[in-house]
């Protein structure tokens, strides 16, 4: 199952804020690792930086065994909690892309793997002229989406997959997340119809959890995600 050559990206994206993507980049991580791969984590920016630093990002250094620099991992931090373009403004800054690239190829350098995670959905503004979309299409990474559970779900979900298709993103699948709890009966039947419609898309389902409590390994089906990302990432070399 190891790579070869240079060490490859994978975007881990949402169909909107508070998804779980952090929750579900970490599994992913740790199930790679577990795979004997070289992994690395990497959220190119973080807003809402307090004076615990980037929570986010700490979560995925600490995923893929704290080794890399804390500013390789997460770059740009703004203190605002809203888009990084909007948070950037807030400072007087922009975005500084070149410092995310630089990032970027340094920990490609050293890793099998670097599992990206951007912030908000697609359409999230990183800059004028660039999105989450563009910063996946710039490192020319494959994209694994989550989507949340609940009501709401198959226009956030179904619009995201329209817009990675536009943009020419390879999609390795979808990840469903569950971030409030039991589901109601239309909330459940919603999700059905979904997961019907998604078929060979999904690749997997993280249940309610605790509060630090892992993922269990059963959730994501990492083997048929592997497979697709050497399909994938392959043809993105190629290319």
């Amino acid at each position: 199952m190891a790579p070869r050559g240079p060490g490859r990206g994978l975007f881990v994206t949402g169909t909107d804020t508070g998804v779980g993507k952090t929750r579900v980049a970490c599994a992913l991580l740790g199930a790679l690792r577990a795979r004997g791969l070289r992994v690395a984590a990497m959220k190119p920016v973080e807003t809402g930086v307090g004076e615990r630093g980037p929570l986010d990002a700490l979560a995925l250094r600490e995923a893929a065994g704290g080794e890399s620099p804390l500013d390789d991992i997460c770059p740009e931090r703004f203190e605002l909690p809203a888009a990084p373009s909007v948070a950037a403004a807030a400072e007087g800054r922009r975005v500084d892309f070149a410092r995310i690239d630089a990032a970027y190829q340094r920990l490609r350098a050293t890793h099998d793997v670097v599992v990206v995670e951007g912030a908000g959905g697609l359409r999230v503004p990183i800059d004028a002229g660039i999105d989450m979309a563009g910063l996946a299409k710039r490192f020319n990474t494959p994209i694994l989406l989550v989507a949340r559970a609940a009501l709401g779900t198959f226009n956030h979900t179904l619009l995201s997959l329209e817009a990675l298709d536009r943009e020419q993103l390879g999609v390795l699948g979808v990840v469903i997340s569950h971030t409030q709890g039991r589901l109601g009966d239309a909330h459940a039947r919603n999700l059905a119809a979904l997961k019907d419609r998604l078929d060979a898309q999904l690749l997997g389902e993280i249940p309610p959890l605790e509060p630090g409590a892992s993922v269990p390994p059963k959730c994501l089906d990492v083997d048929t995600l592997w497979s697709r990302f050497e399909r994938l990432s392959g043809k993105a070399r190629d290319d």
